[in-house]
């Protein structure tokens, strides 16, 4: 998000914020809630993971047209845990799977990973 609208991690979080949202872009984890000893998703207790609510965020937002994940755990564990209602709603937009943004994620190299995330500063204008 730095890269492609200017919210350098260097800035302040509600900085960061502002710009994103004055681009039409919310950032969100698919989980509330989770237990995962270290850092890598592989490492998340599925049985632990609680869904935010998307719920609730979308009945909020209905002008929303494309959800874009960070990587296939997020998108795998959205849609394992989404509801019916969620399901329903993402039916009408565009989904994408975006590579991870993660270092671990170390077989794209940064600059293929920006190409391929531009998409996000393309929809969104």
């Amino acid at each position: 998000m730095g890269e492609l609208f200017g919210a350098d991690p260097s800035q302040s979080y509600s900085v960061r914020t502002k710009i994103l949202t004055e681009q039409g872009i919310a950032v969100w984890d698919v989980l509330a809630n989770s237990i995962r000893p270290g850092s890598m998703d592989s490492a998340i207790e599925k049985a632990s993971s609680v869904i935010n609510d998307f719920e609730g965020f979308f009945a909020c937002n209905p002008e929303i047209e494309m959800l874009f994940f960070n990587g296939q755990t997020a998108a795998q564990m959205f849609s394992e845990q989404a509801n019916a209602e969620v399901q329903a709603f993402i039916a009408k937009i565009d989904c994408v799977t975006l590579p991870s943004t993660s270092p671990a994620y170390a077989s794209m190299s940064f600059a293929e990973k920006l190409k391929r995330w531009s998409i996000v500063s393309a929809e969104g204008k």
